[in-house]
C-alpha cells in the first residue's frame, strides 16, 4: 500500500502560487506549478479544481489564463487543504461486512472505529494549527 501524496502536492502548489504572486505575478499556469512539483499538469489541474470548489483558489480562462489564490496564505490552514483534497476518512472499514457470527467479525469495526476516530481528531487538530504561510516560511528558510 502506498502513501497518499495529495495533501503534499496541494500544499506545494499553493505555496508556489503564493510565492509567485508575491513576486508580482497575477496568475500561475498548471504547467508552471507542475514543473516545480515534477508531475503532469493534469494532476495539478485536478487538485486545483478541488481547491477551487473549496474557495481556496480561483481560475481564469482565456487570455492570461491561470490560477491565483482566492485567500491569503495566512488564512488557509492545512486542514482547509486536507478537507478540499481528501474526500473521505483517513482509514476505512472493510469493503464487505465481516461475519457477524464470528466474535472478531462482530466486534472489529467498533473497536477500530474508536482508534480511527481518535487518530482523525488528532490529525485535524494538528493540520488546523499550520497555515500555508507557515509552510512557505519553512520552505524559504530551508532554501537558505
Amino acid at each position: 500500500m502506498s502513501a497518499n501524496s495529495r495533501l503534499t502536492i496541494a500544499a506545494h502548489s499553493l505555496a508556489w502560487i503564493g510565492l509567485y504572486q508575491r513576486r508580482g505575478n497575477e496568475v500561475a499556469t498548471s504547467e508552471q506549478i507542475a514543473s516545480s512539483v515534477n508531475t503532469n499538469p493534469v494532476v495539478i489541474r485536478r487538485l486545483l479544481g478541488d481547491l477551487r470548489k473549496a474557495g481556496i483558489v480561483e481560475s481564469r480562462r482565456g487570455q492570461g489564463a491561470g490560477w491565483s489564490l482566492a485567500r491569503d496564505l495566512r488564512s488557509i490552514t492545512l486542514l482547509d487543504v486536507y478537507e478540499a483534497v481528501e474526500p473521505g476518512p483517513l482509514f476505512a472499514m472493510h469493503r464487505t461486512a465481516p461475519d457477524p457470527e464470528c466474535v472478531v467479525g462482530h466486534g472489529i469495526q467498533p473497536a477500530m472505529r474508536r482508534v480511527y476516530d481518535g487518530i482523525e481528531e488528532t490529525l485535524r487538530r494538528e493540520l488546523a494549527r499550520v497555515t500555508l504561510q507557515d509552510v512557505l516560511e519553512d520552505v524559504l528558510a530551508a532554501a537558505r
